[in-house]
C-alpha cells in the first residue's frame, strides 16, 4: 500500500511540473510582447538599415532632400476657357442662336526651368485656355503667356513676370535606370505640393496618346519613362526627379481603367523636354529634324530573315526620296544600331534620339547591312527637305493677336457650302474668336458685311475697329452662324 501511495505521489509530482513548463513557455494565451522580447533576445531586428548584396548594411532610401530642392520648382496651374454651350434641338427647331460662353476650368502642373520665369508643362493642360495663372509653392500667384506649344511631345512654355525664382535642375535621362528611385512631384486632385514615390519601371515606352495629324504638323514621338510613382489627373506638367532632386521627366499620363492611378505612369524625357523647351525659347518653334526613313521594330522572324545574330536594331522599310537618309547613302533593308553612339533597338528609342536634334545637324548613324556594320554621316533635314531654321511668324495682324490660325478656304468647300469666298479657322490657341463662341472648321463669309476672301483681310478688317464688329459664316456642316465680337 504505501508502495502504491509513493507511485501516486511521483505521478502527481511530474504531472505538476509538465503542467508548470506548459504554462511558463508555451501556453496560447501568454501576452504576444513578452513572446517578441524572448524571440528579440536571440534574432537582431532591424528597423531602418537593409542587407547590401555583400551582406554589408545600407541605409534605406532617403527622400527628403530630394523633395526639398524640387517641391518650390513646381507650381499649379490653373487654366480658363470660355466655351460655346450649344443645344442641338433647340438648333433644330428654331435655327442658331448662339448662347453667351461660360468659363469651363482646369488645373495641372509645372515646372520652373529658369529663374527669370520659364516654366514648362503639358500642351493639354494649357491648349485652348484663354487665362493661364501660376501658383507657386510659397503662395504667391502670376498671370502667364504662352510661349509656345508642341503637341508632337505634349509640352508647353509658358512664362510668368517674376525673377529669381527657384529653378529645377535637368538630369541625363539617358542614364536612367530601370529600377532607380524616381519622385513624381506636382498638384494631384488640387492638393498641392505633393510627393510620391515609385522607381523606373520601363523606358521608350509608346502607348498611343498622342495623335498623328500631318495638317497641323503633328507627328508624335512617344519615348515616355514608365514609372510606378503615384500619379493622378492634377499631376500633368509636374516634375519626375530623382534622389538628387534633378529633373528625369515631365509627368504626362497614366494607364488606368478608372481615371485614376492604377499603377503605371508615363513621363516625358527631361532630354527631349530641354530640346523641346530650348527650341521654344530661342526660335519660339520647334526644330525638327528627319533622318527621311519609313521605319518598323525588328522582330524574331525579321531577324531571322536577316541572319543577324540576334534581335536589335530598327529596320529601314524604305527610304525617302531628297532625304537625309538618301543623301547619306541608307539603303533600305539596313538595321539602324546607333544614333551617335546611343543603341536604338526600338522605333520610340530612335525618335527620341533623332528628336534632339535640328535641321541641318550632322549625325553618325551605325547600321548594319548584310552582316556588316558601317557609319553613315547624316545632314538630317526638316519636313520640307531643307535645312533651314523654321522660325514662327510674328505677323503683328488682328487675326494672330486673336489666336487663331486661319486658311483660304478650298474651292472644293467653297462649292459644297454654295459660298463664293471664306477663310477656315483652322486651329483655335485661346483669345477673342475663341471665346466669343467661333469654333474650329468655322469659315468667316464676312465682317460687318465685308466680304473676306483671304486671311490677312481678317487682319485688315478687324485692325480699324473699334467696339462691336459682326463675322457671319457657314460650319462644315452647312450650319450657318453669326458672332458678335468686341474689339
Amino acid at each position: 500500500m504505501k508502495r502504491t501511495l509513493s507511485y501516486l505521489a511521483v505521478g502527481l509530482a511530474g504531472g505538476l511540473l509538465a503542467l508548470g513548463i506548459h504554462d511558463r513557455y508555451l501556453s496560447p494565451s501568454r501576452p504576444l510582447e513578452n513572446v517578441v522580447a524572448s524571440a528579440s533576445t536571440s534574432l537582431p531586428a532591424r528597423f531602418v538599415n537593409l542587407p547590401g548584396p555583400g551582406g554589408t548594411i545600407v541605409a534605406a532610401p532617403d527622400f527628403t532632400d530630394a523633395a526639398e530642392r524640387t517641391v518650390n520648382a513646381v507650381v499649379h496651374v490653373t487654366t480658363e476657357a470660355m466655351v460655346q454651350q450649344s443645344d442641338p434641338f433647340a438648333q433644330f427647331f428654331w435655327g442658331y442662336r448662339a448662347p453667351a460662353p461660360q468659363p469651363m476650368r482646369g488645373a495641372g502642373s509645372g515646372v520652373i526651368i529658369s529663374d527669370d520665369g520659364f516654366i514648362v508643362t503639358n500642351n493639354h493642360v494649357v491648349e485652348g485656355a484663354d487665362k493661364i495663372q501660376v501658383h507657386l509653392n510659397d503662395k504667391r500667384q502670376f498671370d502667364a503667356t504662352v510661349i509656345g506649344r508642341d503637341p508632337s511631345t505634349d509640352l508647353a512654355l509658358i512664362k510668368v513676370d517674376a525673377k529669381d525664382l527657384p529653378a529645377i535642375t535637368y538630369a541625363n535621362s539617358d542614364a536612367v535606370k530601370v529600377g532607380e528611385w524616381v519622385l513624381a512631384v506636382g498638384n494631384p486632385m488640387n492638393l498641392t505640393s505633393t510627393v510620391t514615390a515609385g522607381i523606373v519601371s520601363a523606358k521608350a515606352r509608346n502607348i498611343n496618346l498622342l495623335q498623328y495629324n500631318p495638317d497641323q504638323d503633328i507627328f508624335p514621338i512617344e519615348s515616355f519613362i514608365q514609372t510606378d510613382a503615384a500619379v493622378n489627373p492634377g499631376n500633368s506638367g509636374g516634375a519626375l526627379v530623382n534622389t538628387s532632386g534633378e529633373l528625369v521627366g515631365i509627368n504626362s499620363a497614366i494607364a488606368s481603367t478608372t481615371g485614376a492611378y492604377s499603377g503605371y505612369s508615363f513621363a516625358i524625357p527631361a532630354n527631349i523636354v530641354r530640346k523641346v523647351t530650348g527650341d521654344l525659347m530661342e526660335f519660339g518653334a520647334v526644330q525638327r529634324a528627319y533622318i527621311g526613313v519609313s521605319i518598323g521594330d525588328v522582330d524574331q522572324e525579321l531577324a531571322a530573315q536577316l541572319a543577324m545574330d540576334r534581335i536589335r536594331g530598327v529596320y529601314v522599310k524604305d527610304i525617302t526620296s531628297d532625304g537625309a537618309a538618301e543623301a547619306g547613302g541608307m539603303k533600305a533593308g539596313d538595321v539602324i544600331l546607333k544614333v551617335g553612339n546611343m543603341d536604338v533597338n526600338n522605333v520610340p528609342q530612335l525618335q527620341e534620339q533623332v528628336g534632339r536634334f535640328r535641321p541641318g545637324d550632322k549625325v553618325a548613324v551605325t547600321v548594319l547591312r548584310k552582316g556588316e556594320e558601317s557609319v553613315l554621316d547624316l545632314t538630317l533635314r526638316g519636313r520640307e527637305g531643307n535645312t533651314k531654321v523654321v522660325e514662327r511668324k510674328e505677323e503683328a495682324t488682328a487675326a494672330t493677336l486673336l489666336g487663331a490660325q486661319l486658311v483660304k478656304a478650298t474651292a472644293e468647300e467653297m462649292r459644297a457650302l454654295k459660298i463664293s469666298n471664306g477663310v477656315k479657322v483652322k486651329s483655335l490657341s485661346g483669345g477673342k474668336l475663341r471665346s466669343s463662341g467661333i469654333r474650329e472648321g468655322f469659315i468667316i463669309t464676312s465682317i460687318d458685311q465685308q466680304p473676306i476672301r483671304e486671311p490677312e483681310d481678317v487682319g485688315n478688317a478687324l485692325g480699324s475697329k473699334r467696339g462691336g464688329v459682326l463675322i457671319e459664316g457657314v460650319y462644315p456642316n452647312g450650319m450657318k452662324a453669326y458672332y458678335g465680337l468686341g474689339i
